[in-house]
């Protein structure tokens, strides 16, 4: 999103943490029996994770509750949560539930956000200063790119995102930053996932398209994006892989100030990630 700045940015600030009133009956050092039933509940989760990647195929709740020594009561309550919310399915009627791909996605976006190195923040930063517009660190997440570091440009007209907000991989160029680390198979599997919608003239909408801007890309050596996603945004990226993490780097801003500036955008982003480049041990992109 193109933005202005804030006026009143600078009177924002982070929520505090507030003591908890104690548990009306109870000493500070004495356990609360509802508390002891919460962690065996967790408990009970992970040690169904662990049960179904032994047995690798559904399980029925009698199965689960005989299998794993619970009372049928407990496991009904426990399997009836998790399929309420998504994580567990019956993959054929009556034929027992069984885990859900939530799992793993929520795992690999617990991954990849994990913190960034220092050499990221200051590369993110420095680009930033040197471009004069909002660069962003992005990580994969599902069929999305998600931000997991943001440094805002100080420009009156500038691009505005923060930290959690997702934009689809096939419709911006640092989307496409992290897909061309993705092997051929890699990629052909998240494509059966996408629904590929139009959100501009610009934005490419089939598999074929995607793949040839991918092709051009590796070619020019670096990705590019014009208001695919949103109205009148250019930004330019390159991966950013940081051991075994397929992040990418973007720098964006309104079209009027980036477009015919993507060249000499991606040789400043370029040269960044190569002074950084034995810090973060990142592969030559030269």
């Amino acid at each position: 999103m193109i933005d202005s700045p804030d006026p009143d940015a600078s009177e924002r600030r982070p929520a505090t943490l507030r003591p908890q009133p104690e548990t009306s009956g109870f000493q500070a050092n004495q356990p609360d029996p509802q508390d002891r039933m919460h962690v065996k509940q967790a408990a009970n989760v992970l040690e169904l994770l662990e049960y179904f990647s032994r047995r690798r195929r559904a399980a029925t709740l009698a199965e689960i509750s005989d299998d794993l020594g619970w009372p049928r009561s407990s496991t009904f309550n426990l399997v009836g949560t998790l399929a309420e919310k998504g994580f567990l399915y019956e993959p054929r009627i009556r034929g027992g539930y069984y885990p859900t791909p939530r799992w793993l996605t929520l795992s690999q976006t617990i991954a990849d956000a994990e913190p960034l190195p220092d050499g990221v923040l200051d590369l993110a930063a420095e680009i930033a200063e040197e471009s004069g517009e909002t660069t962003a660190i992005a990580a994969p997440a599902g069929v999305h790119a998600i931000f997991i570091h943001v440094v805002e440009s100080t420009q009156a007209i500038r691009y505005f995102t923060q930290v959690g907000d997702r934009i689809p991989l096939y419709a911006s160029s640092v989307g496409r930053a992290i897909l061309a680390q993705y092997s051929a198979d890699e990629r052909q599997a998240l494509y059966r996932r996408i629904q590929f919608e139009r959100f501009s003239d610009t934005t490419l909408t089939s598999i074929d398209a995607l793949e040839a801007e991918l092709r051009r890309a590796a070619e020019r050596g670096y990705h590019q994006s014009n208001a695919e996603y949103q109205t009148d945004l250019a930004g330019v990226s390159l991966p950013l892989p940081i051991g075994m993490r397929r992040l990418s780097i973007v720098v964006a801003g309104p079209v009027s100030r980036c477009l015919d500036r993507r060249p000499q955008i991606a040789d400043l982003i370029r040269r960044g990630i190569r002074r950084f480049s034995r810090d973060l041990d990142i592969p030559d992109q030269s």
